[in-house]
């Protein structure tokens, strides 16, 4: 049965209806239709429903689930049925063909697309050009009949107007080298009138409205299709067929497959003269015929490559050879019209079979010898007309019906026997089953003598004037006696007309010979029978009716003798509606095509049949004695068992290589015990392998750990060892290792090398500071605290000079003396121990004046001293009042001493020697390490403007560089004060 899909979805297989009904059927269709189950089985037949909508389960991924799989194994699907004729054909080199059936716009052309679409995917795994070239082809091939021989109907879109079959050639390795195509029955009665709502052939409306403007003045025709009276009709419909990208599609198609460009301009020339000759118009002057538009007579010639009197004398005049006379016989007003819709036909009709075969000469096996290449075999894709039945029925609906009459007859037959033989093979007894048998109603149509076709040929052959009217009395004389013919005695006007004229299918020889005798090679090709002079006898040609039967029982022999697979297409509704299931309609489809008298066939007696080792692969998780696996003799053993011990052994069968199972009940039943096995083993299985995931995964990690414990040991070591030989014999070493490079350290012991560099940056200091005097230790760690506190935000700190301290000795050596006078005198009074610095200052005053003074600050205090005086003190700051000291950003000698009373002290130090150099880096180096000698904090700040206090009063200080300013100097504004200092 198909891979199991939830009964939500009804029944995958019709086969296993729990009672086969029509009305279990349709609502098992109509449910799986409206939960988007468009394909179906009834055993190996596939059931497909129109969705009326795009579908993503045709992609690559959908591919590869159907792909060598059996048709059981995964869900309906057309792939299913592709994949299952082409294994038949690869595995067993049997000869398949798959049969497409269903009525006009149920799906067929797109399904035949779609296998031909999953074939192509699945062939030339390595991808030989020449192979690729081939299917290239057979795909392309699609796009150009569908142009010339499908057109738009009240029920399909892209209705396909012929039949079609397609064998396909595969060498030994299954990879396609080829293919022939077969049409059947063209509708070519399309080209000159088409029922309202509908189009004429695609072709027409891709060129008018999809060719460049230059190659429509050629043919001298417009883009409208209103213009033109054979396809007018079909030019007033709004549809959302994109003409003009299938006029690039099919012209890039027919290159590939490999048309000539003369081939395909003759191919744009025959299709616009049928719109010319359906514009031609014929009047009568007297006893004369003539053309009234007779301009279109030049148009026509040109575009055919013949003269314009021969096309004239076609139209307008009929030669007639009695005995050794020839006679020009002048047409009426209405024979001329019919021979003109007659040519329009035939060029249509003729230009579809040259296309077909030049596809055929194109894609057909050459130089192909079985006995150096293998055995070809052939994979058969038959997309034909279904059932028809219109308002208006004509010769062509007759045909269509007795086509599918035949195929029905031969799938009822082929399935049928299929059972027998299987039933034989496995030594199961054969049921009889009862079907309607429809051989009667195509003995009734094709049987000799007797026959619909045959009366039709009969009243076709009488001499004098024949009417339909004459051959339905005809039919009514013969067969008026048989249970399955009826004739509509009241409506018998309607009821066969056209079926004379269509059966003769009449075209003048003069028309042959025009067309034979034209200059342009393509053309004159298409009609060989123009050749034969006019007083030639040639036997009577084939009727319609026969050549038609011909071809279906040649198809039937050729099918007959291939493995059948089937695709039953169903249209759910006339509206195309991805939405509606219309019951009566779907109803009255499933009847005519026999899909329950299949179920029946199918079912005979077993719902279900399979091989043993399949059946034990599916179920052998329900039976201890057949899991994991059995120990019994056979496979066929094994099967007994389990189903003695489910207790299904009165419902089954063991045939030979199959178990057979009666009821679908049954089956459902194994799958019920299935999955609720299937669920345990799946939650076993996860906890199995989950564990053995988890080992796996902490023996990974343990052996990751232990290699990397060794490793980063290793590198540890490596990295000290390292360490160790580059500063081994530092303490020698000039510079004590400075230049040393240290190594790259492991990640592991980035922080390692941090604290070993601190380390040994601690040692080479206290090395070099051991050395030292104790007034150079001072100095250095006045440099170090300078820095800390300075660093990036001052540029010039002085580092690289001596700092002295005490500079009123040196910058003034006049006054020394004076200075040292007093120093001496303040050291005996205030006890100090040091000089910490002093220098000339530019000061404020409390008058907020600006003063020279000086200041000299020792371990104790802070003395302002006026230099004009020999120095005399003017005030003292005890050290211990001063809280901190601010200073700018930039290269002035700005500095605020800030005190605990707010009064703070702004100077700005000058008369430096040399005038250049900068001493806040220095003083505030020294007042830091002075401070943190005595463990007292003193707050550093860098700022710009800088805010203090003076005399209780909140101030701001602002540095100015202004150009004409030779010295520093302090002036007064509205927020404190301004030191204007020199500009560039």
């Amino acid at each position: 049965m198909a891979e199991h899909e939830s009964l939500e979805y009804g029944k995958a297989d019709f086969v296993l209806l729990d009672n086969v009904s029509m009305e279990e059927f349709m609502a098992n269709l109509k449910l799986r239709f409206e939960k988007g189950r468009i394909y179906s089985y009834i055993g190996e037949v596939v059931v497909s429903v129109n969705p009326y909508r795009a579908m993503n389960i045709y992609g690559r991924d959908t591919i590869e689930q159907y792909k060598g799989r059996e048709l059981y194994e995964r869900p309906p699907h057309l792939f299913a049925i592709a994949d299952a004729a082409y294994k038949a054909m690869k595995r067993r080199s049997k000869d398949t063909c798959i049969v497409i059936s269903g009525e006009s716009g149920a799906g067929k052309t797109e399904a035949s697309k779609y296998i031909m679409q999953y074939i192509a995917a699945i062939t030339n795994p390595n991808q030989r050009a020449e192979v690729e070239r081939v299917k290239n082809m057979l795909l392309k091939s699609n796009c150009v009949l569908e142009a010339f021989g499908n057109a738009k109907t009240n029920r399909n879109d892209n209705s396909s107007r012929f039949g079609k079959y397609m064998d396909i050639n595969f060498d030994f390795k299954g990879d396609p080298i080829g293919g022939h195509i077969n049409n059947y029955l063209l509708e070519k009665s399309r080209v000159i009138f088409q029922q309202e709502g509908e189009r004429s052939f695609h072709s027409f409306y891709q060129l008018l409205r999809g060719a460049p403007d230059s190659l429509l003045r050629s043919l001298h025709i417009q883009k409208d299709p209103k213009g033109y009276n054979y396809i007018k009709v079909g030019g007033q419909i709004k549809s959302c067929i994109n003409d003009s990208a299938d006029f690039k599609a099919v012209a890039d198609a027919m290159k590939v497959i490999g048309f000539t460009g003369d081939e395909i301009q003759t191919v744009y020339k025959i299709v616009a003269t049928i719109l010319h000759l359906g514009n031609l118009t014929f009047g009568v002057d007297g006893d004369v015929t003539l053309i009234e538009n007779s301009k279109l007579v030049s148009v026509i010639k040109d575009l055919l490559s013949t003269k314009e009197e021969n096309v004239q004398k076609a139209l307008l005049y009929r030669t007639v050879a009695t005995g050794r006379d020839i006679i020009e016989k002048q047409h009426t007003e209405q024979e001329a019209s019919y021979g003109r819709d007659a040519l329009a036909k035939a060029m249509y009709e003729r230009l579809f079979c040259w296309i077909v075969g030049r596809i055929n000469d194109i894609i057909e096996v050459k130089n192909y010898n079985a006995n150096v290449h293998g055995k070809n075999t052939v994979i058969g894709v038959l997309d034909i007309y279904g059932f028809e039945i219109f308002q208006n029925n004509s010769f062509e609906q007759f045909c269509i019906n007795y086509c599918n009459e035949k195929l029905q007859q031969l799938f009822i037959q082929l399935v049928l026997k299929q059972e027998q033989e299987e039933y034989q093979r496995e030594g199961i007894p054969w049921k009889h089953i009862d079907y309607f048998n429809n051989q009667i109603i195509v003995d009734l149509v094709e049987q000799q003598h007797k026959g619909i076709f045959s009366v039709l040929d009969e009243a076709c052959m009488n001499v004098g004037k024949v009417t339909d009217e004459v051959f339905l009395q005809g039919l009514n004389g013969k067969l008026a006696k048989h249970a399955h013919y009826t004739s509509r005695l009241k409506i018998r006007a309607n009821e066969v007309v056209g079926f004379i004229d269509k059966n003769k299918d009449t075209l003048f020889q003069d028309f042959k010979r025009l067309l034979y005798n034209s200059s342009n090679p393509v053309l004159k090709g298409m009609w060989p029978e123009g050749k034969l002079s006019i007083t030639e006898v040639t036997k009577r040609p084939l009727t319609a009716a026969t050549l038609f039967k011909n071809s279906m029982i040649s198809l039937v022999e050729n099918l007959a003798c291939k493995e059948p697979y089937y695709v039953r297409c169903i249209k759910p509704n006339d509206v195309k509606s991805p939405l509606l299931f219309e019951q009566e309609r779907c109803r009255h489809q499933v009847e005519y095509l026999g899909l329950l008298e299949n179920v029946r066939v199918r079912r005979a007696g077993f719902a279900y049949r399979q091989t043993y080792p399949r059946f034990l692969q599916r179920y052998k998780m329900i039976s201890e004695f057949t899991w994991p696996n059995h120990d019994l003799a056979s496979d066929k053993a094994a099967v007994k068992s389990l189903l003695q011990v489910c207790g299904f052994d009165h419902d089954v069968a063991y045939g030979k290589t199959k178990v057979f199972i009666r009821t679908p009940r049954t089956l459902f039943c194994l799958e019920e015990q299935r999955a609720e096995m299937v669920q345990r083993i799946v939650l076993f299985l996860q906890k199995v392998w989950r564990g053995t995931i988890a080992r796996m995964r902490y023996r990974r990690m343990r052996a990751a750990l232990i290699i990397l414990r060794a490793y980063r040991r290793y590198k540890v070591k490596s990295y000290i060892r390292e360490v160790n030989r580059r500063f081994k014999n530092v303490k020698s070493m000039k510079d004590y290792g400075r230049h040393v490079k240290w190594p790259t350290p492991p990640k592991v012991l980035r922080k390692f090398e941090d604290a070993l560099r601190s380390i040994y940056n601690r040692w080479w200091a206290w090395t070099l500071i051991k050395s030292l005097s104790p007034e150079e230790a001072l100095q250095v760690r006045a440099k170090v605290a300078s820095l800390e506190a300075l660093k990036g935000q001052r540029a010039d700190l002085g580092l690289q000079r001596a700092w002295e301290g005490n500079y009123l000795k040196r910058d003034r050596p006049d006054t020394a003396a004076s200075f040292t006078l007093v120093s001496s005198e303040l050291q005996r009074k205030d006890k100090f121990m040091r000089v910490l610095f002093s220098c000339n200052v530019r000061k404020i005053n409390r008058f907020h004046k600006a003063e020279d003074r000086a200041v000299l600050i020792t371990d104790r205090h802070l003395y302002k001293m006026d230099p004009l005086k020999q120095y005399k003190p003017m005030k003292s700051i005890p050290l211990y009042n001063v809280t901190g000291v601010s200073v700018s950003p930039g290269k002035d000698q700005l500095v605020v001493f800030h005190t605990k009373d707010s009064r703070d002290l702004v100077v700005c130090l000058q008369g430096m020697v040399p005038a250049n150099e900068s001493r806040i880096g220095e003083l505030v180096g020294t007042l830091l390490s002075h401070f943190k000698s005595e463990k007292r904090k003193l707050q550093v700040n860098i700022a710009s403007p800088i805010q203090c206090s003076m005399n209780g009063r909140k101030c701001t200080v602002i540095v100015e560089p202004k150009i004409n300013q030779s010295q520093p100097d302090f002036t007064k504004s509205r927020s404190g004060y301004i030191l204007a200092v020199p500009g560039n």
